[in-house]
C-alpha cells in the first residue's frame, strides 16, 4: 500500500498515541520532582512521530531512512526512561501504565525497523528522484519480473517432468 500522507501511516498513529499517553503519564505528581525526567520523557516520545513525519516529507529514501533510525532511537530512549522510572517506589502506582507504554514504544520500534528494512531493499530513491523515465523503467522491470514468473509457472505446469528432473 502506498501512503500519500504521513498522517495515514499506522506507525505514525502509534507514535502519536505513545506521545499523548506519555504526556498524560507525566502529569502525575511523581514527575513534578526537580530534574528534567518529565521534559526529557515528553521530548523523546514526541520525537518518534516527529521524525517519522519529517523523514516522510523529505522526499528521498535515504533521508527517510536516516529519520526512521533517529525515530527508532527515540523509542529506545523513551523505553529507557520508563524503565528508569520503574525503579522508584514512589512511582509504583504507575507500574501498569509504564508497562503498557514500554510495550507501545517497543511496537513502534519494531514497525519502524520493518519499514526501514523494506526501504533498504528498495530500488526507488524516493519521490524527489521519481521522474517519468525512472517510473517507466521501474514499472517495466516489475512487469518483466511478473511475466517471467508467470511464464515459469506455466512451463512448470505444462511440462512437470522437465522441472522434476532439475529439482532432483
Amino acid at each position: 500500500m502506498k501512503y500519500e500522507r504521513f498522517e495515514d501511516l499506522p506507525v505514525w498513529k502509534s507514535a502519536i498515541e505513545l506521545a499523548v499517553r506519555v504526556y498524560n503519564l507525566t502529569k502525575d505528581k511523581f514527575f513534578s520532582q526537580p530534574g528534567d525526567l518529565r521534559d526529557q520523557l515528553r521530548r523523546s516520545s514526541l520525537s518518534v512521530s516527529n521524525n517519522i513525519a519529517e523523514g516522510f516529507e523529505r522526499g528521498s529514501t535515504a533521508e527517510l531512512l536516516a529519520f526512521l533510525y533517529i525515530s527508532r532511537g527515540s523509542c529506545g530512549e523513551t523505553r529507557s526512561m520508563l524503565i528508569f522510572t520503574e525503579h522508584f517506589k514512589e512511582a509504583a502506582h504507575l507500574k501498569s501504565e509504564i508497562s503498557s507504554l514500554k510495550s507501545l514504544a517497543e511496537s513502534c520500534s519494531r514497525q519502524i525497523r520493518g519499514w526501514a528494512d523494506n526501504l533498504q531493499n528498495s530500488d526507488i530513491k524516493g519521490q524527489r528522484h521519481l521522474n517519468d523515465h525512472v517510473r517507466a523503467v521501474y514499472e517495466g522491470n516489475k512487469s518483466r519480473e511478473a511475466f517471467e514468473k508467470q511464464l515459469e509457472e506455466t512451463l512448470r505446469t505444462a511440462r512437470p517432468h522437465d522441472y522434476q528432473n532439475q529439482e532432483e
